[in-house]
């Protein structure tokens, strides 16, 4: 992404998140002296501080004006975080990272038109995120150039059309990295009932994860393709593909992703009721 002029962006929440949105923006130089955090916990504060960032237990009394909110506290929490912070910032661009809340309940709880909802996951921790973003029809083009500056710094973003699919976006991306880690796993776990050591398991499975990503990555073909050309028939990868059909696992992936985006739906309604 090209440059962009500095602007001024206060974090409410200092967590993992907010660490990862961080560490990206110092890494591109953004001055440290234009990002501020809140949080309620003192170690946060203080890790942010060694940063060059200015750290408050709450919004400060003399509160200088930001461009940019970043909401990185939990769902749960939000309405409450609010509260003394929106009053304060309705002149400013808002982005929620929060999973759930709708645009509109937060335009409701800050006052302002002005929001941007973010899913991002958590390999953005080391700038290998995605990230879904929806912006409400008053947020303009320098808002979305903002946004994008800040969420490239985690990984990749796209934008929807469609605040809904947003619930997608948290079923296919948001909560993939578990998905990941479940198979990683449940091949590791097989590795080691077949005699292999536990080093030799982790080793093996992660590097063919790591090296089947780059593959297709790299590959104008589709997964389709990429599988069939490793797939001989009644050769033992076959035999192991079979094996998956059979427990259609394809299936089950539908039904678990369907799973994840009917609770970000359900999320929406429940926390948008407090």
């Amino acid at each position: 992404m090209t440059s962009i002029s500095p602007f001024s962006i206060l974090f409410v929440g200092g967590g993992n998140m907010a660490n990862a949105m961080i560490g990206g923006l110092l890494n591109r130089e953004f001055p440290a002296d234009r990002l501020s955090v809140i949080d309620p916990d003192a170690t946060t504060r203080e890790r942010h501080a060694t940063r060059g960032l200015l750290a408050h237990p709450s919004l400060p009394a003399n509160h200088t004006p930001v461009d940019l909110v970043i909401w990185a506290v939990k769902p749960q929490s939000f309405r409450e975080a609010s509260l003394p912070v929106a009053p304060a910032t309705r002149a400013a661009l808002h982005l929620s990272v929060a999973a759930g809340l709708t645009s509109a309940s937060l335009s409701q709880w800050l006052g302002t038109e002005r929001i941007v909802r973010a899913m991002p996951n958590t390999p953005a921790l080391m700038g290998l995120g995605q990230t879904g973003l929806f912006a409400r029809p008053a947020v303009t083009s320098t808002d979305r150039q903002r946004v994008e500056w800040v969420t490239s710094a985690m990984g990749e973003s796209l934008w929807l059309a469609d605040e809904a699919l947003l619930d997608a976006v948290t079923a296919v991306s948001g909560s993939g990295p578990a998905y990941v880690f479940y198979v990683m796993e449940a091949m590791m776990d097989a590795a080691v009932r077949m005699g292999l050591s536990p080093d030799a398991a982790r080793q093996l499975t992660l590097g063919t994860f790591q090296g089947a990503s780059a593959l297709a990555l790299a590959s104008e073909d589709p997964p389709s393709v990429l599988r069939e050309r490793v797939t001989s028939k009644g050769g033992t990868t076959f035999a192991a593909l079979e094996a998956l059909r059979s427990a259609d696992l394809a299936g089950t992936f539908a039904t678990a992703l369907e799973a994840a985006r009917a609770r970000a739906q359900q999320m929406g309604i429940e926390l948008g009721q407090q």
